[in-house]
């Protein structure tokens, strides 16, 4: 459910905002011809408020990638894929991407794949993993990944999700491959950092997830998430928050479309 939402919200953008922050051609082919963007429904101000936010954690990533790529990474490993577009609109031919999600998820989406006609291109693997039965490492290794050489790694919409040491497993993962190696995700803050007005509305988000069967577990500040990354050995850090989004991606615009300037979490990326 949550991948569908995501997915629609990055659909939505291509339909109703301009000038586009993602471009993804792929975005609304692949949700299918049940897919209706109600205009009522996307663009009042809260879903216009989740729409940036999504597009925006989207463009950060793969603005991040395409510096990993410059700097000689030739593997991508999106992390808890769901309905990600880019493999199927990958700028770098010289590129593996490695999808990971969870093998029920994974086959829901090739099956909306099928159905829309959109292919699986030849650079892409699929990685199908159980973590509750299989490390991330054993289950790349299985398809095919080269520990060996620079990647970097995309996780969004999944730590919020996770217990600590499942976050910090990836991390450390990450953090031990080869240098020019790197990860870009998204966090939740802690209660502490949020105004109480946030408080709430993050508390009604929650409960709409814990309803769709998937909790929230995991929150940081923005200090012990800087130590949680230096801690795991990455050497250059950067965190990202509305006000740094808004200036990079929305600045300008005729519609209006921004990012709250006080929002729920932040995105972090940590370069090996």
């Amino acid at each position: 459910m949550t991948a569908r939402a995501v997915a629609s919200r990055r659909a939505a953008h291509q339909l109703f905002d301009r000038p586009l922050v993602l471009e993804d051609p792929v975005a609304v082919p692949i949700l299918g011809a049940e897919f209706f963007a109600d205009p009522e429904r996307h663009n009042d101000a809260r879903s216009r408020a989740f729409r940036a936010f999504m597009v925006a954690r989207s463009r950060y990533a793969e603005d991040n990638l395409a510096c990993a790529v410059a700097e000689g990474a030739r593997q991508y490993a999106v992390l808890g894929a769901g309905l990600d577009t880019f493999a199927y609109r990958n700028p770098f031919p010289e590129l593996r991407v490695f999808e990971v999600d969870f093998p029920s998820t994974q086959e829901f989406k090739r099956g909306m794949l099928r159905a829309a006609g959109i292919a699986e291109p030849a650079n892409l693997t699929f990685v199908p993993l159980d973590f509750e039965h299989q490390t991330l490492a054993a289950g790349l290794a299985q398809a095919g990944f080269d520990a060996g050489k620079a990647t970097f790694f995309s996780w969004l919409g999944v730590v919020p999700y996770l217990t600590l040491a499942a976050f910090r497993a990836t991390i450390d993962l990450v953090a031990a491959m080869p240098a020019g190696s790197g990860i870009t995700f998204d966090y939740a803050l802690a209660d502490e950092e949020l105004s109480p007005a946030r408080q709430r509305a993050r508390k009604a988000l929650a409960a709409r997830v814990a309803a769709a069967g998937e909790p929230f577990r995991l929150f940081f500040r923005t200090e012990q998430m800087e130590n949680e990354l230096k801690s795991a050995g990455f050497g250059r850090i950067e965190q990202v928050d509305s006000e740094d989004l808004n200036a990079r991606y929305f600045a300008g615009r005729a519609d209006g479309l921004c990012l709250p300037e006080e929002g729920l979490g932040k995105l972090a990326t940590g370069w090996a």
